[in-house]
């Protein structure tokens, strides 16, 4: 794949899983905007997948568990939310990240109906949350954290 191709799909890519995340923060969307955001949160991950790393595809693993939770999709969501977390998990991922990873987790459990996991990784996710480091991450965690049922 030749450098532009590359960089078009990074710039769809990042562009895709931005519009999703903002779309998946609203407290009230229309059902368009819910097909938006799916359609975004996959079309960041197939061009994640294009050019991107492990990383990157668990990142976009993550943002389709959130969004298929929030649309009421829950198989497909614990299986996107649970690829991610465990790559994360065992990838020494940063405070933020971790804390995103039990937060959509819990999410999917919220929407596939398993209460005792929806609650285990809401309490973690809120608790590793509050501890993360940097302002602007924590500001940007909670965000998507206040937008999942709370146990």
């Amino acid at each position: 794949m030749n450098v532009e191709m590359t960089e078009s799909h990074r710039q769809h890519a990042m562009e895709c899983n931005n519009l999703a995340w903002a779309l998946s923060e609203s407290t009230y969307r229309t059902p368009l905007q819910d097909n938006e955001m799916l359609d975004a949160a996959h079309a960041s991950a197939y061009h994640w997948a294009r050019i991107g790393t492990d990383l990157n595809r668990a990142r976009a693993r993550m943002l389709l568990g959130h969004v298929h939770a929030a649309l009421g999709m829950a198989a497909t969501a614990l299986v996107y939310a649970r690829e991610s977390f465990e790559y994360l998990a065992a990838h020494n991922a940063p405070d933020w990240e971790i804390a995103f990873a039990h937060a959509v987790l819990a999410h999917a459990a919220f929407a596939a109906g398993e209460v005792d996991l929806h609650r285990r990784h809401f309490a973690s996710a809120n608790e590793l949350g509050r501890a993360i480091a940097d302002p602007e991450d924590r500001e940007i965690f909670f965000k998507t954290f206040n937008v999942i049922p709370a146990p």
